[in-house]
């Protein structure tokens, strides 16, 4: 006998999928405020940094505007589409939680061996790649680039060809239109500023030599990304 193939779904499109059906049987009508995150949460009995996930592929998806500040509305009039999140493609089928979580695990390390193995050479681009960005203070495709480059560098000063590719699979997710969604809907006036103040840091210690203290600042860094973006 045949058996079915059984997937595990995330649980962000578990919750898209729920809020959907809300949608389509008219609990939630076109144009109208859906409940909070707070309240969402305490209903489905998942955190809000998930409930924040699901909204972002619902507004990517069509079924809902996010108004910063104002709360989010269905979308009047509604998408023509399954009452699944199937647009949303393949290769963003991630947690954006859990690739930060993995990039902070990931960039700490890679912080750390370019402490110890990094070149002068290379200890002269970081530098280069840092004041450019302290020039930078607003969260736009500028920054964005010297971003990638300044963590790119940093993965290179390991000395290993390998870890330098998996930043860049690292860093290709975090371009995905889920995550720069996120981004542009929760992070705060000050960010790039504050993200300035974090990389300093990592720079100060790596620049020292100091690979415990260049694996904490890094750790302290991406940890500060994931409040910016998902403070509960």
């Amino acid at each position: 006998m045949a058996l079915p193939t059984l997937k595990v779904e995330r649980l962000y499109r578990q919750i898209s999928n729920v809020l959907i059906n809300c949608i389509n049987t008219g609990q939630f009508a076109p144009g109208a405020m859906i409940p909070s995150e707070r309240d969402l949460s305490k209903q489905l009995g998942v955190s809000r940094s998930s409930i924040r996930e699901a909204l972002i592929a619902l507004e990517i998806t069509g079924w809902v505007e996010i108004r910063t500040g104002n709360g989010v509305y269905v979308s009047d009039p509604l998408p023509q589409a399954t009452p699944a999140v199937q647009t949303v493609s393949t290769e963003e089928e991630f947690s954006l939680q859990s690739l930060v979580k993995a990039r902070q695990v990931y960039e700490s390390m890679t912080a750390e061996l370019a402490a110890i193995n990094g070149t002068d050479d290379q200890r002269e681009k970081l530098k280069a790649i840092a004041r450019e960005l302290n020039e930078l203070n607003a969260n736009n495709d500028a920054f964005l680039e010297a971003d990638r480059r300044f963590h790119m560098m940093i993965s290179e000063m390991t000395g290993n060809e390998v870890l330098h590719d998996m930043m860049g699979y690292l860093w290709d997710k975090r371009r995905s239109r889920r995550f720069m969604r996120l981004e542009s809907h929760y992070t705060e006036v000050d960010f790039a500023r504050e993200m300035n103040a974090d990389h300093q840091g990592i720079l100060d210690a790596i620049l020292a030599k100091d690979g415990a203290g260049a694996r904490a600042r890094m750790s302290r860094h991406l940890q500060h990304v994931y409040d910016q973006l998902f403070a509960e």
